[in-house]
């Protein structure tokens, strides 16, 4: 007589052998007789949390590609220590609280509006270049392909664009020009340069219109940023933007002069 193991659907069990001939159990889960059976169940795997606790660090991310295809002529830095936040596709419906923390923490910033965009938010418009943000031209429909488009098209978005923010903000100022996409070229950067527009890039992407998640966009900006940083932030993406500038705000603060890009010639706009 002799006791072996088997495994019998998934289970391991015990079976009797007796002269060559083995007696299996009538049903694995309930066995007969003599026969027991031995159960064998998985070591439980933890689950890790993936929320950010006071223990845990939210991991450094590696940079945000950029999804641009270069300045082309455009600046990439603000050319001193100085930081300086830009904040693309608005006006929308997250610009007032994006303008509210800009408030409370007593910081200009530079905006890169869409032409389309600016009649129905006329009032953000003047609200912008009252409380010293700097304007930019975001073109009139956000062609991303714009560069590659013929020079007489390129005009008109650019155009129609300032014309639309004058028509609303009469005194307003626009100093820069921002290819959508960031996708420049230099027939785009001489179109706006042929207006009294510096074509701005970017140093520092968070991608935060991807919708990436809160911690991710807080710690991109807040590490890759560094003494003569252009932000790239976007006030058309979504809440996610706001609620990440709760903590860069006071941090950016905290570490560096934060400034709207500074005006050029107003007598070219």
């Amino acid at each position: 007589m002799l006791w072996r193991r088997a495994v019998i659907a998934g289970l391991t069990v015990l079976v009797l052998t007796l002269g060559g001939s083995t007696i299996m159990p009538s049903h694995p889960t309930r066995p007969t007789g003599s026969v027991s059976v031995a159960v064998q169940h998985p070591t439980p795997t933890p689950v890790q949390s993936t929320v950010p606790g006071p223990d845990l660090a939210v991991p450094v991310p590696t940079p945000a590609v950029v999804h641009g295809t270069g300045p082309a002529g455009s600046l990439r830095t603000t050319g001193s220590s100085a930081v300086a936040l830009t904040f693309d596709d608005g006006p929308w419906d997250d610009t007032p609280a994006v303008l509210d923390l800009l408030a409370q923490y007593h910081v200009k910033a530079t905006f890169c509006m869409i032409g389309r965009q600016v009649t129905a938010h006329a009032a953000l418009v003047r609200r912008i270049a009252a409380e010293g943000h700097t304007l930019c031209n975001h073109t009139w429909s956000h062609d991303e392909m714009l560069r590659n488009r013929p020079l007489d098209r390129i005009t008109v978005e650019l155009q129609r664009t300032n014309d639309a923010i004058h028509a609303v903000a009469p005194g307003a100022v626009i100093d820069y020009f921002r290819a959508p996409g960031g996708n420049f070229s230099p027939q785009l950067v001489n179109a706006a340069a042929s207006m009294g527009m510096t074509s701005i890039f970017w140093s520092v992407d968070p991608q935060d219109w991807r919708g990436p998640g809160v911690p991710s966009i807080i710690t991109n900006v807040l590490t890759y940023t560094h003494p003569g940083s252009i932000v790239l932030m976007h006030d058309g993406a979504g809440p996610q933007t706001v609620a990440a500038l709760r903590t860069i705000l006071p941090e950016l603060v905290r570490r560096y002069t934060l400034i709207a890009l500074p005006h050029t010639d107003p007598s070219m706009n």
